[in-house]
């Protein structure tokens, strides 16, 4: 049996004569779906696979399906004569397009075989000549394929050899997904031996060292895996003790390493090789020139063997020198090495004279995580989903970690600063805070934050765009935007969908003692920013915004600044300015009534549906009336359409108690409830209680504008608190009263007991108030029974994700991050609104 090793991903080459059998080697060995052959091309563009006339063109089209699956990573062959040097180049070609490996299989059999089969054919007319020159190009082929690219190339030679074959096939090495970690993933240490050893004890690491106290390996009791960038050497005190201390961690099976640009420039200078001795090259030669020369040649064997980079734990991890695109992970080529070690550049040179760096990262739409270091940064920052550690601990910054999967940082100072940069570590980005680009928030991208991460999908964002560049306020008057809001559990309580005993049961399985439920009214979300000065603040002209929970200017000009002008008066009044030490506030309220804001929206679709019910239904009721005096058996029709008439009389009671006339802002109410940020900070960790008395202040201070919110603080654990919580609900939806929301007491930023976000509300809905959600006879048995089948889990998630980037964008706003990093998580947020959740809910 003779063994033929091929990568997993590869363009395969079968090379061989015509007869040779190579079409009968692709069916037995790949999948159909696997192989390209040229016969089969040349049919589907000429109808014929024996007219060489169209060759040209079903190779053309042969080398595009072969593009498009290896951009795919899929193993591709190609089942064609493949003698001509052209015909290998163009394949080879392809391979490297895709930064996939070629591989060429050559079956080399008896001609007088080969032309055997062929004369047994019907469908092949050439002559013996034909196959006498093809033979030629073949012995002209075996020494020619490793040079024209093919990183192996496997000749079976005779029909049993080819019979006894068997592909067997092979990973490449950079390629370790069986390998889950956990993981520490070190910076670049440039010969920091000294800060290398306190970042691992730090770690949790237990360094061995030997005779002489030098460290050579390292062990963690918790099974964990070191992970180097690479840049082991350079410019540091001590590269050998550094290289010791990872070769011996790499050989004991502690980590994994993978080369840097200066591993691989010593590299060519330890194998004779003319480079110029620069950049911290010097001191790394000096100092293994005091080390003995096996030392020096088990690093040259060492830097020799490292791989460009590692593809881990199932693909979720990618770790390079530089950094790697998703189209280069998990693909090995040249291209891909000098990528991985080197970066990518603009051509450009800064006023440093050094070269440029691409932003790949802001680019970057992949899935999996990318930590890489090369070029040090002042502070890790994490950018769709990728992470440079590269803290400059040689130029006296700090050696920095990341623990995966915690996505935890840690890093340790440097002792000094051992080498002088050209460039200032600290030096300001080239991007000014306030310019935002259009790649921040186009494609699929990911969003890291304090609270979390997720993925906002290409076409969420594009929906999110939409509305952002057509109708929202200026992106310096955005900083927030409310989270949608889950309802409780469903109710199996005759005659109910939401109860608050859904509600209390949700919050006590989260571990949540303590709640506040707040009156639902029934108006319109308005997010205000309100500055203390008319005209100035740090949000441009204005002195604030109102908008919707879309972002869209809430009534827009004039109406916009007088409502302003209403709420500072109030806050001024309620000496709120000076208390909280702000001179701007953002506050989350509901405008009413509904109508104000939604005329359109009730007049075209409730008061259509209502009118034609109370025209309709009263008729039909009384036709059927007539009908029974006349002995006709419609009892039943008449008791239906009689309940369809009471619902849509209580559909419309239902809706028009939430509209009321305005002319301006007369008849117009506002309704605070929550106190989001100031100037000093956000106030997501203030509880509610505090949040609500701000509220009362508001409503003292004008009580003809603000509108109070009733509340009832419940301890879960107190069932008369509960009951009473539960009949104020009764009376406040049986008056026509929306419903409540109920809230963690301790505030908007709580966390569950295992630290992860609660719900920041979870709402309760009447029982008349939900006709307008689900319909006049929602209530009907068998509709509510089909209603309780409903699905919570996606609209949970939403809320929680939404609420997340809420809070991280209130952080952003309060410490002055730059616009474009508050205002990509903002635009998450409403790209968040396009997931595909029942909007009833």
């Amino acid at each position: 049996m003779t063994v033929l090793d091929i990568p997993e991903l590869a363009l395969v080459a079968l090379v061989g004569i015509s007869g040779s059998g190579k079409s009968t080697f692709a069916g037995r060995h790949f999948a159909s779906s696997q192989v390209l052959s040229s016969d089969a091309f040349r049919a589907m563009v000429a109808d014929d696979e024996n007219d060489q006339s169209a060759s040209a063109e079903a190779f053309d089209a042969l080398h595009y399906v072969a593009g498009k699956r290896l951009r795919a990573g899929r193993l591709t062959v190609v089942d064609a004569t493949n003698l001509q040097p052209h015909a290998r180049a163009a394949l080879v070609r392809v391979a490297r397009e895709h930064d996939v490996l070629p591989v060429a299989i050559v079956l080399d059999v008896p001609e007088a075989l080969a032309w055997e089969r062929t004369e047994a054919r019907s469908d092949r007319t050439f002559g013996r000549q034909v196959l006498a020159r093809m033979s030629r190009d073949l012995r002209r082929s075996y020494g020619q394929l490793a040079r024209e690219g093919f990183r192996k190339v496997h000749v079976l030679r005779g029909t049993e050899e080819i019979e006894a074959a068997e592909i067997r096939y092979e990973r490449l090495f950079n390629d370790r997904r069986e390998l889950t970690g956990p993981f520490d993933i070190v910076g670049d240490v440039h010969g920091c031996r000294v800060e290398l050893e306190a970042l691992l004890t730090r770690l949790g690491w237990r360094l061995d060292r030997d005779d002489a106290g030098r460290a050579v390996d390292a062990t963690h009791p918790s099974g964990r895996t070191a992970v180097f960038v690479g840049d082991l050497v350079d410019r540091g005190p001590d590269s050998p003790g550094v290289l010791r201390l990872v070769m011996g961690m790499v050989t004991a099976g502690h980590a994994l390493c993978v080369p840097g640009n200066h591993e691989q420039k010593l590299l060519r200078k330890l194998r004779g090789r003319n480079v110029k001795v620069a950049h911290g090259l010097a001191e790394t030669l000096a100092q293994l020139d005091a080390e003995p020369a096996e030392f020096t040649a088990e690093v040259a064997a060492f830097v020799d063997g490292l791989v460009s980079h590692y593809v881990l734990d199932g693909g979720r991890l990618v770790v390079a020198h530089a950094g790697l695109k998703e189209e280069y992970q998990g693909r090995a080529s040249g291209r891909v090495r000098a990528f991985a070690l080197y970066g990518e550049t603009t051509g450009e040179t800064d006023e440093y004279g050094l070269p440029v760096r691409y932003p790949w990262a802001r680019e970057y739409r992949g899935s999996a995580m990318v930590v890489y270091g090369h070029t040090p940064t002042p502070e890790p920052e994490w950018v769709n989903n990728t992470i440079c550690v590269d803290t400059g601990c040689v130029f006296g910054g700090r050696l920095t970690a990341l623990r995966y999967p915690e996505r935890e940082l840690v890093s340790v100072p440097a002792e000094r600063e051992w080498y002088a940069p050209v460039r200032p570590l600290t030096a300001a980005p080239a991007r000014p805070d306030e310019v935002l680009e259009l790649t921040d928030v186009t494609g699929r991208r990911h969003v890291e934050h304090a609270y979390g991460s997720l993925t906002v999908p290409a076409e969420n964002g594009a929906a999110a765009l939409e509305v952002m560049s057509r109708f929202a306020v200026d992106p310096r008057r955005l900083v927030w935007l409310p989270p949608t809001m889950a309802p409780c559990s469903t109710s199996q309580l005759a005659g109910y969908l939401e109860h608050p005993a859904e509600a209390f049961a949700d919050y006590r399985a989260a571990g949540v003692d303590r709640v506040v439920c707040e009156e639902k009214h029934m108006g319109s979300r308005a997010v205000v920013l309100v500055c203390r000065v008319p005209d100035g603040g740090p949000f441009g002209p204005g002195g604030g915004v109102v908008h919707t929970r879309t972002g869209r200017p809430f009534f827009g000009e004039p109406l916009d600044t007088e409502l302003l002008d209403r709420v500072r008066a109030a806050v001024t009044g309620a000496g709120l300015w000076d208390e909280l030490a702000t001179d701007w506030l953002l506050l989350d309220c509901e405008l009413l009534p509904w109508s104000a804001k939604a005329t359109g929206l009730i007049r075209e679709q409730y008061a259509g549906v209502g009118a034609a019910g109370r025209a309709g239904l009263p008729v039909a009721v009384a036709t059927l009336d007539a009908a029974i005096g006349r002995g006709l058996d419609v009892a039943e029709l008449r008791d239906r359409m009689a309940r369809r008439r009471d619902d849509v009389s209580a559909y419309t009671a239902a809706y028009r108690a939430y509209v009321g006339p305005t002319d301006g802002l007369g008849g117009v109410r506002l309704a605070p409830f929550a106190v989001l940020a100031g100037a000093k900070g956000s106030y997501g960790d203030r509880d509610h209680g505090w949040h609500l008395a701000m509220a009362d202040r508001l409503c003292a201070a004008d009580p003809d504008f603000f509108l109070p919110t009733g509340r009832r603080v419940v301890d879960l654990s107190d069932g008369a608190a509960v009951r009473e919580a539960t009949e104020w609900w009764l009376a406040l939806t049986g008056t026509g009263g929306e419903g409540m929301v109920v809230k963690p007491y301790a505030g908007p930023a709580a966390r569950s007991g295992r630290g992860s976000l609660l719900q920041p509300g979870i709402k309760c809905r009447g029982r008349e108030y939900l006709r307008i959600i689900y319909g006049p006879e929602y209530t009907e048995p068998e509709q509510l029974a089909a209603l309780r089948r409903r699905s919570l889990g996606r609209k949970r998630g939403l809320a929680l994700r939404e609420h997340a980037l809420g809070l991280a964008a209130l952080d952003a706003l309060v410490d002055g991050a730059p616009l474009w990093r508050r205002h990509e998580l903002v635009f998450a947020i409403l790209a968040c609104e396009s997931e595909p959740v029942d909007p009833r809910l």
